[in-house]
C-alpha cells in the first residue's frame, strides 16, 4: 500500500475568489483512516485556513457530509484506503450554495424542515398525573423507518429534485413529516 494519497479539496473564499478552485494535498494514507482524518491533517499541519465542518466523528451528527469523488458521503465515515491510489477529490455538498470551501449554507434547509413541524402536535394534552403517552412496538415500528435522519443533508445533494425546484421540501423534510404523521402520540 502507498504510504501517501492525493486529496483534491475544493477552496473558496467569499472575499478573495469569483469561482471556487481545487488545490491537492498529499496526506498519509493510513488503513484506519477516513476522508475526515485526512482533511483534520490538512487543517492541523499543512493550511490551517481549510474549513469545513464536523462534529461527533462517529456518523451520528451529520455535519460532516461532503461530496467524494462526486458521491454524498459523510467523511466520517469514507476510508481512504477504497480511494487508493487517489486522488481523492473532496467537495461540498451539491445544491447548496457554498459559504466558504466544504462548509454550505443549510438555511434553505432548515426553513423547509421547520415548514413540516417536525415534532408531536397534540390536539389535546392529558394532565402529567395521567403518566406518560405511551406506545406499542408495533406502532413505534410504523414510523421507525422515518425517524433515523440525522439530517445529514446527504439526500438534499442527491436530489435532482432538490436542486432544480426550489419550493420542493426535500426528502429529509418529508421523510421527518411522515415520521409524525404516523406517530400515534401526534
Amino acid at each position: 500500500m502507498a504510504e501517501q494519497i492525493a486529496l483534491e479539496v475544493t477552496r473558496f473564499s467569499p472575499e478573495r475568489d469569483k469561482v471556487p478552485s481545487i488545490q491537492a494535498f498529499d496526506v498519509p494514507l493510513r488503513k484506519e483512516w477516513v476522508v475526515l482524518d485526512a482533511l483534520n491533517y490538512v487543517k492541523d499541519r499543512v493550511d490551517g485556513s481549510l474549513s469545513f465542518r464536523w462534529s461527533c466523528r462517529m456518523g451520528v451528527c451529520g455535519s460532516c457530509g461532503m461530496m467524494v469523488n462526486g458521491e454524498p458521503k459523510l467523511t466520517c465515515a469514507t476510508f481512504l484506503t477504497d480511494y487508493a491510489p487517489g486522488p481523492v477529490r473532496v467537495e461540498p455538498l451539491k445544491n447548496f450554495p457554498v459559504m466558504r470551501d466544504l462548509i454550505v449554507e443549510i438555511t434553505d434547509f432548515l426553513g423547509k424542515l421547520s415548514k413540516v413541524k417536525p415534532w408531536i402536535i397534540r390536539t389535546k394534552e392529558k394532565p402529567l398525573s395521567e403518566g406518560e403517552y405511551l406506545q406499542t412496538p408495533d406502532e413505534l415500528d410504523t414510523y421507525r423507518q422515518f425517524s433515523m435522519c440525522i439530517n445529514c443533508l446527504l439526500c438534499y445533494a442527491a436530489c435532482p429534485v432538490y436542486g432544480l425546484d426550489p419550493l420542493f421540501s426535500g426528502p429529509a423534510a418529508l421523510a421527518l413529516a411522515q415520521r409524525y404523521n404516523m406517530d400515534s402520540r401526534d
